[in-house]
C-alpha cells in the first residue's frame, strides 16, 4: 500500500538524518516544512517535501488531502504503568481531604492497594482493562509506549502483569516496550523483611523474567522509605546478568543519589527529577542517559514540577512523559504532558514536542524507527484538526486537536 498525503499545512519533526536525541538549545528547534507532502508505503516513511515537487502518480493507492491541518509524529510515552486493577479513586478524595500521598501508603493504601486488586484480578480481566487504556492513549496520539510491571508484589502477579504487557505487544500495532519493577514498593508480607524481599525478587522472580524474555528493561523505585541506593544497586546488578538496561524512577520527593547509580550503570533514563540538585544535573552532562519528567504527576499531586529550564539550560537533554498509574496520574493523555509542561515547567512548545517524540523515543531504545518524520522511519504520525500552528496544542491544554492517528501506516479506528 503507497499512500501520499498532499497540502499538508505544515509537516513538524522532519529529519533527513535521523538523531539520538537533542539536548540543551537544540531542543527550541523544531525543523518543520510547509506546504507539504508525505509519502508512506506500508509501515514506513518513503518520502516527504514541498507541494512544490509534489507529482501525481497511478503508483499511489490512495491520496489523501489534508489542507489546513498539520502532522507530527506520534507522541512517545517513556514511562507508563497502563497493566494495573481497578482504580484509586478513593485515594483522590483522602489527598483533597488532606492526606499526603506519602501517609496514604503508610496506612496500606498506594501501591500496596494496587498490588492487592491485581493480585486477585484474573489475567484475562487485566488483559481487557489494559487493552481499553492501550486503545484510549492511541486515539489522543500515543505511538509507542513503555509499560512497566510493579503492581504485583509477587512472582505470580508479576509475571501476570509481564504477560499480560506481550500480550498487548502482539494484539496491538503501537510499538511497546516491557519493564521489569518487582521493586516498587515492599509487599505487606515482607514488612520489615526488605533483604528477604530483595533476595526473592533476585533469585525467584528475575531468572523467570529473563528466561521468558518477558522484560527489555529493569526500574527500581528509588526512594526514602522504599528502596536506598544499596538496594538499587543489588537489583541492577542483578539485571545486569540479564542484560537487561536500567530505566529508574528517581527523585520524586527526594533526592538520595538515584541519578549518579543511573549514571553509573548507564541507564537508558531516570525518571520524576522533581527534586534536582546542582551535582544531579551535573553528573547527566555527556552521558548516554536520558532525563525523563513526568509533569502530569506533579500537577495531579501538587509536588513540585521538574526544574526543565535549569537543566535545558544547563545543556541537558529532556524526555516527557505521562507516568500513566491509578495513584499518582491516572491519565494518559500526552497532549497534557506536553501543555502542562509549557505551562507549568516554561517549556517552549518547540521543546515540549520534541521531548515528547524524539527524545520519548531514544529513552525507550526506539529512536531509530520512531520520534520523528524521517525517511525509513514507521509511519505513525498525527493529523490535527484544523489549527492556526503546532503551538495551538500546548494552548489548548483540554481540547483534543486530533483528526486521525496513523500506526505503521494504517489508520487507526477503535
Amino acid at each position: 500500500m503507497k499512500i501520499a498525503i498532499t497540502n499538508i499545512k505544515e509537516l513538524i519533526q522532519i529529519e533527513d538524518m535521523p538523531k539520538k536525541y537533542v539536548s540543551g538549545n537544540e531542543m527550541n528547534n523544531l525543523p518543520t516544512l510547509k506546504n507539504a507532502f508525505l509519502i508512506i508505503e506500508n509501515d514506513c516513511i518513503l518520502d516527504f517535501g514541498s507541494m512544490h515537487n509534489f507529482t501525481p502518480s497511478i503508483s499511489f493507492d490512495k491520496i489523501i488531502d489534508v489542507t489546513d491541518r498539520l502532522i507530527l509524529p506520534t507522541w512517545c510515552d517513556s514511562h507508563t504503568h497502563i497493566v494495573y486493577a481497578g482504580n484509586r479513586e478513593q485515594e483522590f478524595v483522602d489527598r483533597i481531604n488532606g492526606l499526603t500521598y506519602e501517609e496514604i501508603a503508610t496506612n496500606g493504601g498506594g501501591i500496596l492497594n494496587s498490588a492487592t486488586l491485581l493480585q486477585n484480578t484474573l489475567e484475562e480481566d487485566l488483559y481487557k482493562q489494559s487493552a481499553a487504556r492501550l486503545e484510549e492513549v492511541i486515539k489522543l496520539g500515543t505511538g509507542a509506549i513503555e509499560i512497566k510491571s510493579g503492581y504485583g508484589l509477587t512472582k505470580d502477579a508479576e509475571i501476570k502483569m509481564l504477560k499480560v504487557i506481550k500480550k498487548l505487544k502482539e494484539n496491538y500495532p503501537i510499538a511497546i516496550k516491557a519493564t521489569f519493577l518487582g521493586a516498587h514498593a515492599l509487599p505487606a508480607a515482607f514488612k520489615n523483611k526488605k533483604s528477604d524481599y530483595l533476595i526473592d525478587v533476585i533469585e525467584n522472580i528475575l531468572p523467570i523474567v529473563a528466561k521468558e524474555k518477558l522484560a527489555d528493561f529493569i526500574d527500581v523505585f528509588c526512594e526514602t522509605g522504599y528502596f536506598s541506593v544499596e538496594d538499587t544497586v543489588k537489583l541492577l546488578e542483578a539485571g545486569k546478568v540479564y542484560g537487561l538496561r536500567p530505566k529508574i524512577h528517581v527523585n520524586q520527593f527526594n533526592a538520595i543519589g538515584g541519578v549518579q547509580t543511573g549514571v553509573k550503570y548507564k541507564a537508558l533514563s531516570v525518571d520524576h527529577l522533581e527534586e534536582m540538585r546542582t551535582e544531579d544535573i551535573e553528573v547527566l552532562k555527556n552521558t548516554e542517559t536520558m532525563p525523563v519528567a513526568l509533569p502530569s504527576c506533579s500537577y495531579f499531586l501538587s509536588i513540585p514540577y521538574t526544574p526543565a529550564r535549569k537543566m535545558i539550560d544547563a545543556g541537558l537533554p529532556l524526555a516527557l512523559a505521562s507516568d500513566y498509574n491509578p495513584g499518582s496520574t491516572p491519565s494518559g493523555n500526552m497532549n497534557f504532558v506536553v501543555s502542562t509542561a509549557c505551562i507549568k515547567m516554561k517549556m517552549t512548545p518547540e521543546e515540549a514536542i520534541n521531548a515528547a517524540t524524539l527524545n520519548g523515543a531514544y529513552a525507550m531504545g526506539l529512536e531509530k524507527t520512531h520520534g520523528s518524520i524521517c525517511r525509513g522511519k514507521k509511519a505513525n504520525f498525527i493529523i490535527t484538526k484544523k489549527i492556526p500552528s503546532y503551538s495551538f496544542i500546548p494552548y489548548s491544554f483540554g481540547n483534543n486537536q486530533i483528526e486521525a492517528v496513523y500506526l505503521n501506516g494504517v489508520k487507526q479506528d477503535f
